[in-house]
């Protein structure tokens, strides 16, 4: 069954939309949940890259009261796309790429204003992970101006491995981090291009630092150690516009 088109809910209702393609943003499984067709439903999320967690039955009482057996799917607003799959694309058209990727970023709004923000900046894509990390649901769509339905979001398993797929590609990978060895307008965005993006608590995680070919920093010249994530993205993204018109 679904309500306002958005939620799925029920074991055999979630199976049959996985096994449909169903663009699912992710499914709460109840903790202890054991039966036979919760194994068909493990099955069938294998070798997807739907998010699952694993709550107390008390959640998906709070989200519906109907007969949801422990499981509910919610739907994405977009259809998720894969680097691999726009890259070449890009390069077929003859355009010199431009991504940002978003490390650990959860709060929706942010995001909305970052998807914004990349539209008007003719960004060709916002990379996420699959996991930890905002998705795309109404609020996002809303607080973007509608720009996150024209604007491919890419969803990955592992956004290290992504980078390492850009790399191989031509990419330039740049880091916004207080690491940064030097301030951000002296990096070079000319060409294929990924800036990455951290959590404003964590920042972007050393794993990927490590694959990258800059570290920048934005002077912060009062109290306050670190900008917005979404004022910081649309500092680097415009100063990466006005390299790339030149």
């Amino acid at each position: 069954m679904t309500e306002k088109n958005e939620m799925i809910f029920g074991v055999r209702a979630v199976i049959e939309a996985i096994q449909a393609g169903k663009d699912i943003d992710k499914v709460l499984v109840k903790r202890d949940i054991q039966s036979d067709l919760s194994k068909e439903l493990f099955a069938a999320l294998k070798g997807t890259q739907i998010p699952v967690q694993r709550v107390p039955v008390e959640r998906i009482n709070r989200i519906t009261r109907k007969n949801h057996q422990g499981v509910v799917a919610f739907l994405s607003a977009v259809t998720y796309q894969k680097a691999e799959e726009v890259v070449p694309f890009l390069f077929e058209q003859g355009k010199n790429p431009f991504f940002i990727m978003l490390d650990g970023v959860t709060d929706v709004r942010n995001f909305g204003a970052i998807a914004r923000t990349c539209e008007c900046a003719a960004v060709d894509a916002i990379i996420i992970p699959a996991k930890n990390s905002v998705s795309v649901n109404a609020d996002a769509v809303k607080t973007s101006a509608g720009a996150l339905h024209t604007l491919p979001v890419c969803r990955e398993q592992s956004l290290t491995s992504t980078l390492r797929y850009l790399k191989e590609c031509g990419f330039r990978i740049v880091a916004a981090t207080e690491k940064g060895d030097y301030d951000y307008t002296k990096a070079d965005y000319t060409g294929p291009l990924c800036i990455i993006m951290g959590a404003e608590d964590k920042g972007v995680s050393y794993d990927n630092l490590a694959l990258c070919d800059e570290w920048v920093k934005i002077p912060m010249l009062g109290t306050i150690e670190s900008l917005n994530v979404s004022v910081a993205a649309g500092i680097l993204i415009y100063e990466a516009v006005k390299q790339r018109n030149i």
